[in-house]
C-alpha cells in the first residue's frame, strides 16, 4: 500500500476509547468501508497481493471478516469459506477452539469447506490476540490444506498476536498500538519527574 493511500485509510478509522472495556480503544472500520475510495483502497491493495499466487479458497472469519474476504475471494477467483461462531453452520462442522481473556469460545467450518491439499487465504478484519486466526489454521491443518498467509486490515501490535501465529506468514494493513497504555505511562512518568522536582526543591 502506498504511503499516501495508507495514510487517507488511517483518517478515515473511527477510534472509540474505552469499548468493549475500559483502557481499550476500540479502531472501528465501518467508517472505512463506507468510503468508497476508502474500501477501494483496502480491497485493490489485497487484490494486488494475493491476485497471482493461486489461491484456492479465502476463508474468512465471522463477522467483519467476511466483508473483506469474500470481495476479496471474488475478485481473485477463488472460493470463500466462512468460519462462523459455534451452532451457525447447518452441515457437519469441524471446530476449534481459543482462550479468551474470561473462558474460551470456538469457531467452524464445514467438514466439506476445502479439498485436501488446497491452498487457503485466512482473513479478518483485527489481528489483536491472535486466538481466532490462531484456531483457524488449525481447521485448515485439519483438513489436509495449506495456509498461504494470513491477512488482516489491522494489527494491534503491543497484543503479540503475530508472535502466536509463528511461524505463518501475516500480512496487516495497518498497525496500531494501545495508545491509552502508552499515554499512561508517558502520563506516570512524567508524573513520577515531577514529584523527583519537587523533593529536589524542597530538600532542606
Amino acid at each position: 500500500m502506498e504511503p499516501q493511500d495508507r495514510s487517507y485509510i488511517e483518517s478515515l478509522v473511527r477510534a472509540i476509547p474505552d469499548f468493549p472495556q475500559p483502557g481499550i480503544i476500540f479502531r472501528d472500520i465501518t467508517t472505512v468501508i463506507k468510503d468508497a475510495k476508502g474500501f477501494t483502497i483496502i480491497m485493490d491493495d489485497l487484490v494486488d497481493r494475493y491476485r497471482e499466487q493461486n489461491i484456492d479458497y479465502v476463508m474468512g472469519a465471522e463477522a467483519r471478516g467476511f466483508i473483506f474476504g469474500a470481495a476479496l475471494a471474488y475478485a481473485i477467483g477463488a472460493g470463500f469459506v466462512p468460519a462462523r461462531k459455534p451452532g451457525k453452520l447447518p452441515a457437519q462442522v469441524l471446530s476449534a477452539s481459543y482462550n479468551l481473556e474470561y473462558g474460551s469460545n470456538s469457531i467452524e467450518v464445514h467438514k466439506d469447506a476445502i479439498h485436501k491439499g488446497a491452498r487457503v487465504l485466512l482473513v479478518d478484519d483485527l489481528l489483536a490476540t491472535g486466538g481466532t486466526a490462531k484456531a483457524m489454521t488449525q481447521l485448515v491443518e485439519e483438513l489436509e490444506a495449506q495456509v498461504v498467509e494470513l491477512a488482516f486490515v489491522i494489527e494491534l501490535e503491543d497484543l503479540k498476536g503475530r508472535d502466536l501465529l509463528a511461524p505463518y506468514s501475516v500480512y496487516s494493513q495497518l498497525t496500531y498500538w494501545n495508545l491509552d497504555s502508552i499515554a499512561q505511562d508517558r502520563a506516570n512518568l512524567l508524573e513520577a519527574k515531577a514529584r523527583s522536582s519537587f523533593c529536589l526543591l524542597w530538600n532542606p
